[in-house]
């Protein structure tokens, strides 16, 4: 059956583009070929009455994924992320999407927890809540432990839902083959390479033991930070289609009146969150990548309460010396600087002319820096830098492209608190000090000790090792051997050499 439902879903969603008006919209964003786009319409307008009619309120893409189901409101968020797939335009449509779905019963709900954790329900939660939120994939209850009486709130996946989402997900793999096949223009678009993205997004969400993991790593990284708090996961009573975390009592983010109302600081506030996202992307490179209003809370005493942790972004420590260098080199318009570091990093081929690059970096700083201070964005600082770059042949980095949407969501939340926020002077002292500590002589020391306690775990092993190496080297120059011990025994000392400094370099450490 797998064939016939792929088919049928195809034309269904085809048919609910066409009707929503959608379709030309996505075709637009993806600039897709003539032939592409003769096969869209050819599946979608026949069948336009079998086409979802979805909210003629909201913009044509987002009615028209809304109108589909779960699986097609996730595809939407997830691509969100990917303005480099989908185009800026699309992608600041899909990030308003919501997927706010009726919820399915409380007693449903309640028998997938004792199922999932095996006990009756009354022995782990002495009250359970109808919903208090929905989404596509789960939805949330507030219940009270039995055991203390403490406030919890339980995530519950909706029944079925990972069945609904493979149908869905194989049926847009059927759509990615089907375009290669007969649009093969289209390969540009990387169809298959976007599917399996989202394939990997949503197997992660659909594991609730991923995403209490994601919570415990961040709340570890975190637990110093003044002023911001996540609640802890209760692992005991959660599980892969449950996900159980202390209840967090808060204002939401987005309601500044209710701000107002409780005296909170929203200058404070604005500068906060901004400042935490790069301190979280710098120091730890494990941030919260859906740092929307929807997910953040102020607490009585003041705190940021962040929740929700199913999409988290990941930087390695070297590309996030080098994230930190291109802005501090933007913060001091020091353009040179800026595309030096690009080019040392391997970002932008070394054929290029650093200083036509650099040039290039001025035209996209200048103009930013000319405009007053409220109306200065480093999402926008960002999203230009990428189009700079992509000219000059740097290809896409899927990491920078979700901490450049996370980066626009975030300066989003922050000029909503406060409008008149200078985005540079509340980012320079993050970013100032990740420099000192992260690149300079000091951490160069630092980096060669820690290579060096790496290089001495193979200290026993390390003649053996050299051995193994001289050998393969000289069979390979000279296949006789006549020449083995001429050329082994200065390699054989200059290994020797270099594993003894090694090994006190080690010491030092």
């Amino acid at each position: 059956m797998r064939g016939p439902h792929n088919i049928i879903r195809l034309i269904r969603t085809g048919a609910t583009l066409e009707r929503t008006g959608a379709m030309n919209v996505v075709l637009d964003a993806f600039e897709a070929p003539r032939a592409l786009r003769i096969l869209a319409h050819t599946l979608g307008k026949p069948f336009q009455w079998l086409g979802y009619k979805g909210d003629p309120s909201m913009p044509p893409a987002t009615r028209a994924l809304t109108a589909l189901g779960p699986a097609y409101i996730k595809f939407g968020q997830v691509l969100s992320t990917r303005p480099d797939v989908v185009g800026e335009e699309l992608a600041e449509q899909l990030r308003v999407l919501q997927d706010k779905l009726p919820p399915f019963p409380r007693d449903v709900a309640m028998a997938e927890v004792e199922k999932e954790l095996g006990q009756p329900l009354d022995e782990m939660f002495s009250e359970f809540s109808e919903p208090i939120a929905a989404a596509s994939i789960a939805q949330v209850h507030k219940a009270k432990l039995a055991s203390t009486g403490e406030d919890v709130a339980v995530k519950v996946l909706r029944p079925g839902i990972e069945r609904a989402f493979r149908k869905d997900v194989d049926a847009f793999y059927f759509a990615a083959r089907i375009v290669q096949l007969f649009a093969p223009g289209a390969r540009r678009l990387r169809p298959m390479e976007v599917i399996e993205h989202f394939d990997g997004v949503v197997r992660g969400e659909l594991d609730l033991r991923l995403e209490s993991s994601a919570a415990s790593e961040f709340a570890a990284n975190t637990q110093n930070d003044e002023g911001f708090w996540l609640p802890p996961v209760v692992w005991s009573l959660s599980a892969r289609r449950v996900m159980t975390l202390s209840w967090a009592d808060g204002i939401p983010l987005g309601d500044n009146a209710a701000l107002d109302a409780a005296n909170h600081d929203r200058r404070d506030l604005a500068e906060r969150v901004l400042r935490l996202f790069l301190l979280h992307a710098l120091r730890d490179g494990f941030f919260h990548a859906d740092m929307h209003q929807g997910n953040l809370k102020v607490a009585a005493n003041g705190d940021i309460i962040a929740y929700d942790f199913g999409i988290m972004g990941h930087i390695d420590e070297y590309t996030r010396r080098v994230y930190a260098e291109i802005l501090f080199g933007f913060i001091r318009r020091d353009y040179k600087r800026v595309a030096e570091v690009h080019f040392e990093a391997g970002y932008v081929p070394a054929d290029q002319d650093v200083d036509e690059f650099a040039r290039a970096l001025r035209a996209v700083g200048e103009p930013i820096f000319g405009m007053d201070a409220t109306h200065i964005s480093m999402g926008r600082l960002l999203n230009y830098l990428f189009e700079v770059t992509e000219r000059f042949g740097m290809e896409t980095r899927t990491e920078l492209i979700l901490l450049q949407r996370t980066m626009v969501v975030v300066e989003g939340v922050a000029r909503s608190l406060d409008p008149h926020m200078n985005i540079w002077e509340v980012a320079r002292p993050v970013v100032e000090d990740y420099i000192k500590q992260s690149i300079g002589p000091r951490a160069a020391l630092r980096d060669f000790g820690r290579t060096a306690l790496v290089l001495a775990r193979f200290g026993p092993r390390l003649p053996d090792l050299v051995e193994n190496a001289l050998i393969a080297q000289t069979r390979k120059d000279d296949p006789s051997g006549s020449d083995f011990w001429p050329k082994a025994i200065p390699a054989a000392i200059g290994a020797a050499a270099g594993a003894v400094a090694v090994l006190i370099f080690s010491g030092l450490g």
